[in-house]
Order: C-alpha cells, then structure tokens, then sequence
C-alpha cells in the first residue's frame, strides 16, 4: 500500500492550494456575505486547467485522475465552501456524464467547452416532488419527429444561471412492467422555454448559485439524449457515485480548515494564564476531530483510487461521503465551541464552515440514503 501522492498529484495540490489562499481567500467573506456567485473566479479556474482535471485532454482536459480532482476539490473548499461546491458539481455533474455516456459528437460539442474552462454545465434531477426518490421524476420527454419536447420543473439545482448546458433527467415512456423510462437529455440554457431563476435565500454555501428550472415545451434533437435511453436512471446512479467522492472531499476540506482554525485559536487564546491548549478538555477536542479528517481522508482518497482503477467503489464512495460530511459537521461545531463566543462571529468563520457542511450531509444524496446504500451494498 503506498499513501504517497504521485508528482503530478503534488503539484496539483499545490497549485490549488495557492490558487485558493491567494485569489479565493481574501474573498471568501464577501462570497459568503452577498451570497454572489464568483464568476470571475471561475473563469480563472478554468484558465487553470481546473475545470477538466479528470478528462483527457483530447477534450481540453488536464489529463489528470479522479484522486488529483478530489484533491482539488479539498484545498479549494479548505478556503471556500461555496466554491468548493460549484467547483464540484461543475465538473462531476455538469461534465462527467456527458464523458460518461456521451457519443464522440456530444463530447466535441458539449464536454470540450466545459473541460476547457470556457462554459459552466449543469444537472437537472432533483424535482419539487422527487428528491430522495429520485425515481419519483415527473419531467416528460415526448418524442416529436427528430425532437423531443419537455416538460417539467427542476429545483435545488447548482450552477444552473451560470451554465451553458443543463443535462436533465425525464420519463420518456413506460418498460416492460409499467415503470416509468428515465432518460438523460442534453439542453442547451438558452433553448427557447428554458426559464432559470434563482431566488433561494440560503443558510450556507451562499456563494453557489442554486436555481430553479422551468421547461415549457422546450425543443431539443433527439441526437441530444445521453446514453441508452432506457438506462438514464442507472446512468445518473454512476454519475451520483462519482459526484459523492467529490463531495466527501468538500466535506473533507470544511473539516481540515476547521482543524486549523480551532488549533490555531487554542494556542493563541489565553485563559487562567495560559494557552487553552494546554487544558485538556480542549485537548481531546482537537485530537478527535484530527483523527477524524485523517480517517475521512483514506476513505475519500481511496474511493478516488477505487474509480480510477475501474473497481467497484459504490460502497466506498458511499462510506466516504456519509462519514467525511458527517466530519465536517461535527469539526464545525467543535471549532465553534473551541472558539467559544468569538466562534458565533463571522469574522471567525468557524460558523460559516457549519452553515457549509450542513448541507453536504443532505445533497448529493443524504446521509440516510448513504446509509440505504451501504446496507444494499452489504446484502441487506
């Protein structure tokens, strides 16, 4: 077992992390505060090769793997949940299904923009009505000619008012035991009865755009579906899997700044003559949630390892998210505490990586559906 990161892998966490602390960082309170997307950040990103981490560079990716673009996602969200966040649904949502299960054309058309940095993409699943049950979607698709026409609502849906590219989920008939077919469609944001707003006032991660989508009778090509038209809901089940190792590693990320954050201030805060570091009760906090990261850390990195070596890694992907969100929440909040009443003050932005990692362990799957999957996975 070697836990030694390659070069390649090294080099990019560096790059991130300066990138993060250097251009990120100082904003990172501004980001929070007027809950506005980063756009201009983005563009940088992309600039950097960012945005196409995982894919090859035929399709102006970086060429790079799944643990390399984990990495990145924990030292961007180390310094700023919000981007870590759309960083991560750009890339694992809005791009990767279209590498997945694109035809050569779709790739060239709509994953190049995207792995290069030049546009944002998106995924329509979640629905007023179908959250958990992802099976519950109501967005029709109706084969008309050579087009299909939509219909539906989407809501909860990130980095929609920013994409050029939204993949939506839709029943497109019925098999043959009456279940509703779900099929991955491609459409572009500025079809004609694509209506995107984004008016949630949210309590964390207020810097990713979250938006609602309307389609009323919106007319796309039939070349536009993504896979096997009757395999969509496996097809986002792979695609959920992938996005999950991304967003533990978010969770991890949130974690490891609470770690720094809550030593950083144990060791400078003076109380009864001396450093609350040195009192063990704080002690204890601090041991357990570095404990906690460094577990949270293996499960993460090796569920990247699982993928990029093409073995199973539902249940690991699994373990991973539930337990470095679940992390995540629980540094928070003992960072807070370690902070005592400067932790409940924004400047501090202990409370702000709470408000952030609460929502890791409901999107993405919640962490009660984790718990569904790895009980599956277990033969239960």
């Amino acid at each position: 077992m070697d836990f030694n990161l390659t070069k390649e892998q090294a080099m990019i966490r560096k790059m991130v992390r300066d990138f993060a602390e250097g251009v990120i960082g100082p904003r990172t309170i501004e980001i929070d505060t007027e809950a506005k997307f980063p756009l201009d950040i983005f563009e940088q990103m992309g600039e950097l090769g960012l945005l196409g981490i995982p894919f090859p560079e035929e399709y102006g990716g970086s060429g790079g793997d799944t643990l390399s673009y984990a990495i990145a996602v924990e030292e961007i969200g180390r310094v700023c949940g919000s981007t870590g966040l759309s960083y991560a649904a750009a890339v694992s949502l809005g791009a990767s299904p279209i590498y997945y299960f694109g035809t050569e054309e779709q790739k060239r058309e709509f994953l190049t923009p995207l792995a290069s940095g030049k546009a944002l993409g998106s995924f329509g699943l979640t629905e007023p009505n179908a959250g958990s049950d992802a099976g519950g979607t109501k967005t029709t698709a109706v084969v008309d000619g050579d087009d299909f026409i939509i219909n539906g609502e989407k809501c909860f849906i990130t980095n929609a008012s920013f994409a050029k590219t939204l993949i939506v989920t839709a029943v497109t008939g019925k098999n043959e035991k009456g279940k509703n077919i779900i099929s991955a469609i491609i459409v572009p944001t500025d079809a004609p009865g694509v209506t995107i707003t984004s008016n949630y006032d949210k309590m964390g991660v207020r810097g990713s755009d979250t938006a609602e989508i309307v389609l009323d009778n919106v007319r796309v090509p039939r070349s536009n579906l993504l896979g096997d038209e009757k395999k969509g809901f496996s097809q986002f089940l792979y695609t959920l899997d992938g996005g999950r190792i991304s967003i533990a590693a978010l969770g991890l990320g949130i974690a490891q700044a609470s770690l720094e954050k809550a030593l950083q201030y144990a060791k400078e805060r003076k109380q009864f003559g001396q450093s609350i570091s040195n009192f063990q009760a704080i002690q204890f906090k601090l041991a357990d949630i570095a404990m906690e990261v460094e577990l949270a850390r293996n499960m993460v990195y090796k569920a990247a390892w699982l993928k990029d070596n093409d073995k199973p890694f539902t249940k690991e992907s699994a373990y991973a998210k539930l337990f470095a969100t679940e992390t995540a929440f629980r540094a928070a909040n003992q960072a807070i505490q370690i902070h005592g009443g400067y932790g409940y003050m924004r400047e501090y932005e202990v409370e702000r990586y709470l408000r952030d990692a609460k929502l890791l362990e409901i999107g993405e799957g919640t962490s009660e559906v984790q718990r569904l999957v790895i009980a599956r996975q277990l033969g239960c």
